[in-house]
C-alpha cells in the first residue's frame, strides 16, 4: 500500500465526516428531531416547541462544537455523573499521551525510518510505499536505533506519570461521590442470595430469623425477591403502553388525517380514571396469582441501621457453607436487574463458565471474516485466488479502494454484531445489576476486539498459522516484531474508518433518527415519545478507545505515521462525546467510576506489549544496546502497575470504614436516621402497587417526563383502554 492509497482512504473518510457533521448541525435545529438530539432535556423538563421556519435552521453551523468545547468537568459531572467524567478522562489522557508521542516520533523517529536504507532509490512521496516510513526500513546493526529506544522511554514514562495522576484524581472523585451524595439506600442494604429452603418456614421467615439472631443490633428489616408471574408481566406491558401514550389527552380524539399504512383514521386512547374500576380490577387479578410464599425466591434485600454494619455483613462469610447465605452490597435501586435475582446462586458459576466458553467460541468463529478481510490487503493472493479480478484490480483507483478502504469497512460491519452478543452473554451470566452487566460486557468486547482486530490481523494468514504462532512463548516477541510494522498500514486505515466515520455516525444517531422519521411522517404521531432516554454505551465506546490506544502505543515507534490520524480521532471524540453526554444520554444508574481500573490495566498491557515488540525488533535489527535498555523499562512498568494496584485499586473494590463511620455519625447529628429508614423498604420495591389515578399523571402534562429515564422495574403499572 502506497501513500496515494492512504490518501484515498483519508479523503473518503474526511468527506463522510464533513457531510455527516454538516447534516447533524442542520438536523439538530429541526423541532421534530428534539427527541433524537435533545433527549436529556425532554426527560428533565418540558420543552416548548417552535415550528417557525427561518433560513438559519437550514444552514450548517459549529455552535454545538463551541458548546462542547466550553463545557467544564463540573457540568459533565452534574449531568452524567462520575462515569461520564471517567469516560472523558480516557479521551483527555489519550490526547495528552499521544500528543507527546507524535511530537517525538514525527520529528525524530519518522526521518530515521525514512532514511534508514541509504542506498535505496527514492520515489516521489505520493508513490512511496508506507513500509519505508516504518522501522522495517532500517538496516540491521544501524546505530540510529537509539532514537527508537529514547522515544520508547519518553512515551512509557509520560504514560505512567499521566496514568498516576488520573488514577489519583478519579479515586478522589469516587470518594467525593460516596461522601457528597445524599443518603443512598444501597449503602444501607445487603443483597443476600443462596437462602436455604426450609419445609417449616418461608424464605422471608428464614431471613428474619437469621439476621435477628446474628445481627440483632444492626438489622432493621428485609425485602424479599419474588418470581415474576404472567399477571405482573401484563401489568408492566400495560404501563409501558401507558407511557407511550400518556401525552394524549384523557378523552377520545379522532384525527381526520389518514394513516399512511392502512389509510384509516388514527385513534387516540383514553385512560381509565375510574378509581373503583381500578380497585376492582386489581382485586380480580390478585386471585389469579400464587400466594406470596410460593412466589418467594431465595434472595432478599436486607436493611441495616448503619453503612458500616452493611459493609461488614456484606464482606463476612455468613455460613460454613460458602454457597449459602451469600452476601454482597446491594446495587442502587434503579440499577437492580430484577430478572437475574431469581437465578439460584448455585447456577451462577456454571453460567459464568458456559458464557466464557461461548465467548471464546465466538472469538474463534470470528477468525473467518478477519482472515477474509486480510486477504483483501494482499493483492497478489487475491488475484491468484480470483483470476477474474485481475483486470479490475489493475485500475489504479480500484486498487487503492480495495487495499486502502474496503478491508477496514468490512471488518467494521462484522464488528457491529459483537456488542449485542457480548451483552447477551453478560445477561446470561447472572449479573444482579445493570452496571455490572454493562461492565462485564465491556470487558468481553475489549478482549474480543484486542484479539480479533489486533492480534489476528497482525498475525494474518490461515487459521492454523494464527493458532500455531503462539506455540512457543519464546517466539512471541519475534513474531510480533516482524508482523506489527507490516500491518501498520491496515491499522491506519482502520483508525480512519472505524474512528472518524464511527464518530460521525455516533453524533448523527442514525438509528434513532430513522425511527423518529418513521414515527413522525409515516405513523403521523406528533407527540414526543416519553421512553426515548438512552444510557451511555460504555460497553462499546470504552473498548473502542482502548483499542485505538493499543494501536497507537504499538505503532508509535514502529510506524509513527499513524499518530496524526489518531490524534484527529481523539480530538473529534472529545467534542462528539461531550456533546452526546450533555444532550443525548441520560444517567439511569451510577457505578462510581468502576470502569477506570479496566482502563488502567489495559493501558499498562498496551505499554508492556509495545516494549516487548520493541525488544523483538531491536533483537532482529541486532542492536544489543537498545535491547539492554528496554528490559529495565519493562520491569519499571510492571512495578508501577503493582504500586497503583496496591495504592488505588482497593478503593474501587471496597468502601473505606473511616469514611462510612463518619457519614453515619453525620446522619445521627443531623437527625436523618428515621428518614433513611423510611426510604429503605420502598426503594427496593419489586412490584409497586397500581398508582392512585393515572389520569392525574396525564393532566400534569410533562411533569412526569423525568420519570421516563427510570428503569422498567421502577415503573408503576397502570391500566389503559383503547377507544
Amino acid at each position: 500500500m502506497d501513500v496515494s492509497a492512504l490518501l484515498t482512504s483519508a479523503g473518503i473518510n474526511i468527506a463522510i465526516c464533513v457531510v455527516l457533521l454538516s447534516l447533524y448541525s442542520i438536523l439538530r435545529k429541526q423541532p421534530s428531531n428534539a427527541s433524537v438530539y435533545f433527549t436529556r432535556r425532554l426527560v428533565s423538563e418540558p420543552v416548548k416547541r417552535s415550528d417557525t421556519v427561518c433560513l438559519e435552521r437550514f444552514v450548517p453551523s459549529a455552535s454545538w462544537i463551541m458548546r462542547a468545547w466550553q463545557a467544564t468537568d463540573e457540568e459533565i459531572l452534574a449531568v452524567g455523573g462520575v462515569d461520564a467524567v471517567v469516560f472523558m478522562r480516557i479521551v483527555v489522557f489519550s490526547i495528552r499521551v499521544f500528543t507527546i508521542a507524535a511530537m517525538i516520533c514525527i520529528f525524530l523517529v519518522l526521518p530515521v525510518n525514512y532514511y534508514g536504507q541509504e542506498e535505496m532509490q527514492r520515489k516521489q512521496i505520493h508513490a512511496e510505499s508506507l513500509e519505508v516510513f516504518t522501522i522495517g526500513n532500517i538496516k540491521e546493526g544501524s546505530k540510529w536505533l537509539w532514537t527508537h529506544c529514547l522515544a520508547l522511554y519518553v512515551i512509557s514514562c509520560s504514560a505512567c506519570v499521566l496514568l498516576y495522576f488520573e488514577y489519583k484524581s478519579i479515586t478522589k472523585m469516587r470518594l467525593a461521590h460516596i461522601t457528597g451524595s445524599p443518603p443512598n439506600p444501597s449503602h444501607f442494604t445487603v443483597l443476600v442470595r443462596g437462602i436455604p429452603w426450609s419445609r417449616d418456614h418461608s424464605y422471608s421467615d428464614s431471613v428474619e430469623k437469621f439476621f435477628s439472631t446474628y445481627y440483632p443490633a444492626s438489622y432493621v428489616s428485609h425485602q424479599m425477591v419474588y418470581r415474576s408471574g404472567a399477571v405482573d408481566k401484563l401489568m408492566k406491558d400495560a404501563e409501558k403502553m401507558y407511557r407511550m401514550l400518556k401525552t394524549i389527552e384523557p378523552q377520545c380524539k379522532v384525527s381526520s388525517m389518514p394513516c399512511c399504512l392502512c389509510g384509516g383514521t388514527t385513534h387516540s386512547f383514553k385512560v381509565l380514571n375510574n378509581e373503583a374500576e381500578s380497585v376492582q380490577s386489581k382485586t380480580s387479578v390478585d386471585g389469579l396469582q400464587p400466594t406470596r410464599r410460593e412466589k418467594e425466591r431465595p434472595a432478599a434485600f436486607v436493611f441495616f441501621r448503619t453503612r458500616y454494619a452493611a459493609v461488614v455483613a456484606a464482606q463476612v462469610l455468613q455460613s460454613s457453607n460458602p454457597m449459602l447465605w451469600v452476601t454482597q452490597l446491594a446495587p442502587e435501586p434503579h440499577d437492580v436487574y430484577w430478572s437475574n435475582l431469581s437465578i439460584p446462586y448455585k447456577q451462577v458459576w456454571l453460567r459464568k463458565i458456559a458464557t466464557l466458553l461461548g465467548a471464546i467460541g465466538f472469538m474463534f468463529v470470528f477468525l473467518v471474516p478477519v482472515t477474509f478481510v486480510q486477504g483483501l490487503t494482499q493483492l497478489d493472493q487475491l488475484s491468484h485466488t480470483f483470476p477474474f479480478l485481475k483486470g479490475i484490480l489493475k485500475q489504479k483507483f480500484m486498487n487503492q479502494l480495495v487495499t486502502g478502504y474496503l478491508p477496514s469497512v468490512i471488518l467494521i460491519l462484522f464488528l457491529y454484531a459483537v456488542p449485542p452478543t457480548m451483552m447477551l452473554f453478560s445477561t446470561m451470566e447472572g449479573n444482579v445489576s445493570r452496571s455490572l452487566r454493562k461492565r462485564s460486557a465491556c470487558i468481553k468486547v475489549l478482549y474480543f476486539t484486542v484479539w480479533n482486530v489486533f492480534f489476528v490481523n497482525v498475525l494474518s494468514g490461515s487459521i492454523i498459522r494464527q493458532l500455531s504462532v503462539f506455540s512457543s512463548v519464546r517466539d512471541i516477541p519475534t513474531q510480533l516484531a516482524k508482523a506489527v510494522p507490516t500491518q501498520a498500514t491496515f491499522f491506519t486505515t482502520y483508525v480512519l474508518s472505524s474512528g472518524w466515520a464511527s464518530l460521525s455516525c455516533e453524533v448523527i444517531q442514525l438509528f434513532a433518527l430513522l425511527c423518529n422519521v418513521f414515527r413522525k411522517f409515516i405513523l403521523r404521531i406528533k407527540e414526543e415519545p416519553s421512553n426515548c432516554a438512552l444510557t451511555f454505551p460504555h460497553h462499546t465506546e470504552i473498548p473502542r478507545l482502548l483499542l485505538f490506544g493499543l494501536i497507537g502505543f504499538t505503532c508509535s515507534v514502529m510506524a509513527p505515521l499513524i499518530l496524526p490520524f489518531l490524534l484527529v480521532y481523539f480530538f473529534l471524540a472529545f467534542l462528539v462525546y461531550r456533546n452526546q453526554i450533555l444532550h443525548v444520554y441520560v444517567s439511569k444508574y451510577e457505578s462510581g467510576g468502576q470502569f477506570w481500573p479496566i482502563v488502567h490495566n489495559t493501558t499498562i498491557f498496551s505499554l508492556v506489549l509495545t516494549q516487548i515488540i520493541a525488544l523483538g525488533v531491536f533483537g532482529i535489527k541486532i542492536s544489543p544496546v537498545a535491547s539492554g535498555f528496554t528490559i529495565p523499562l519493562i520491569l519499571f512498568t510492571l512495578l508501577f502497575n503493582e504500586y497503583c494496584r496496591q495504592r488505588f485499586s482497593p478503593v474501587f473494590k471496597r468502601s473505606p470504614a473511616q469514611v462510612l463511620i463518619e457519614m453515619d455519625r453525620e446522619d445521627e447529628q443531623w437527625g436523618r436516621v428515621e428518614e433513611i429508614y423510611n426510604q429503605l423498604r420502598s426503594a427496593y420495591s419489586q412490584f409497586p402497587l397500581i398508582s392512585q389515578d393515572l389520569s392525574t399523571a396525564v393532566n400534569s402534562g410533562h411533569h412526569e417526563d423525568k420519570e421516563s429515564s427510570q428503569d422498567p422495574e421502577s415503573l408503576k403499572p397502570g391500566m389503559i383502554a383503547g377507544t
